[in-house]
């Protein structure tokens, strides 16, 4: 079936709210830290895809039923925000509850899904932002659209103020566990803030990792009007090993780059090509934190932000050189982020993804964990909204005929993606 550009495939859109079962506490509040006010125009939106017997003779009262106990565990992100006297936001808790979109999709699952536009995927999830109406604004959106032959999809519009991709991937996660009666012990919390030192000094410039924007006042969102495009392939165990051989030139050199470090090492030699008028000289490297634990804690603090930067020419590099670069010179700059964002200083507006070209490493988020009544999902899309000019990279799990490999999305403005599809096309058979 195809549509039209003025037609929506995507129709009978109806919102509602849902809210704890449980009200927390009388003025409960969670401060937000330095690195939450860093991402506040940043927003993640998953989608996941069922097939037909998830919810299969289910009324909607019976899908809303276990949210009512699974906000109970993550009540924070039901709140709104508020300000205090100095002008920095901090989360009123259980204020509101999340909004709960329904929708109706006049295709089936298959057809849908065989689709190769990646705009798609934003038909299934709220693209809302925060604000203007600042106070009235929910921080979650979650979307269950309906196909034609039955199938559902998820969509969940995350505020990245609360916490990074792997926060609200673990907070999806638990409705699933909730839906088969498996109850946390504790509800999620946040990262508190960090004791501000007594004396804290003003940075003397912006870290690296970060470009300035605004200010938005209570719109969170960037006026860059610069047309960005996505554009997603697929790479199997099979492809890995064999664009490992090509990087590191045969079987005898015994150097060997990550999965996700080997495709950052392509794809920013790949999009320096593409971009023939500028060099791309710096790029930042965002992966979880392996070495600290955040069990039971939505946060940002859980993502190193490394800075990687070269003064010789990217397209003219060897690629040894980049992907040696990238494994060992990146200079992790939260701590600076932090010290910007302190509550001593004029807070700014920043965007950090896009800011530079950014990779993001999920190749570890448990997306298809997700497990409604024992289903779990035939395919789940990864975005992120609010990147700059510089463009994202996302290196998420892929269920493509239930074997192993990567989903590799990458968002640029519009008019280097056809370059870009040739360049890896013709240097690396990958599309």
């Amino acid at each position: 079936m195809v549509f039209s550009k003025d037609e929506s495939p995507v129709c009978d859109i109806k919102l509602s709210s849902i809210g704890p079962g449980y009200i927390t506490g009388q003025g409960a509040a969670q401060e937000l830290n330095g690195m939450d006010l860093a991402m506040k125009l940043h927003y993640i939106r998953n989608v996941y895809y069922f097939r037909s017997q998830v919810f299969e003779g289910l009324a909607i009262m019976d899908i809303k039923e276990p949210m009512f106990y699974w906000l109970n565990y993550g009540y924070i992100a039901c709140g709104r925000l508020r300000r205090h006297d100095s002008g920095r936001p901090y989360i009123k808790c259980n204020d509101c509850g999340v909004r709960f979109i329904e929708a109706r999709c006049k295709l089936t699952l298959d057809e849908w899904l065989e689709s190769k536009d990646d705009s798609r995927h934003k038909l299934l999830v709220s693209n809302q932002v925060l604000g203007p109406d600042l106070l009235f604004s929910p921080l979650v959106l979650f979307q269950l659209t309906k196909f034609k032959c039955g199938g559902i999809s998820v969509g969940l519009s995350w505020a990245h103020i609360l916490g990074d991709v792997f926060s609200a991937v673990s907070y999806t996660n638990i409705w699933g566990q909730i839906t088969k009666r498996h109850f946390p012990t504790q509800p999620l919390r946040m990262e508190h803030s960090m004791k501000e030192n007594c004396n804290p000094k003003s940075p003397t410039k912006d870290p690296l990792a970060v470009k300035r924007v605004g200010p938005v006042g209570d719109h969170w969102t960037t006026s860059d009007n610069t047309k960005l495009e996505t554009y997603s392939f697929y790479i199997s165990s099979p492809e890995f090993i064999r664009l490992q051989t090509k990087l590191c030139g045969g079987k005898d050199n015994n150097q060997h780059f990550p999965p996700f470090e080997l495709i950052c090492t392509i794809v920013w030699q790949c999009v320096a090509k593409a971009k023939h008028e500028s060099e791309v000289n710096m790029v930042t490297i965002c992966k979880r934190d392996s070495k600290m634990s955040f069990e039971g804690v939505i946060t940002n603090k859980a993502q190193s932000i490394k800075v990687v930067k070269t003064n010789i020419s990217v397209k003219e590099s060897s690629l040894m050189e980049l992907g040696m670069l990238i494994l060992n010179q990146g200079v992790d700059e939260r701590s600076n982020i932090e010290e910007a964002m302190k509550p001593d200083n004029e807070l700014p507006d920043f965007i950090i993804y896009g800011a530079n070209l950014t990779f993001i490493d999920l190749s570890d988020a448990p997306l298809y964990e997700l497990d409604i009544k024992g289903n779990t999902p035939v395919y789940v899309n990864c975005a992120i909204d609010g990147v700059g000019e510089e463009g994202v990279v996302l290196v998420f799990p892929a269920r493509k005929d239930m074997s192993d490999g990567m989903t590799i999305s990458i968002t640029l403005p519009a008019n280097h993606i056809s370059e870009l599809k040739s360049v890896l096309w013709n240097e690396w058979s990958l599309a």
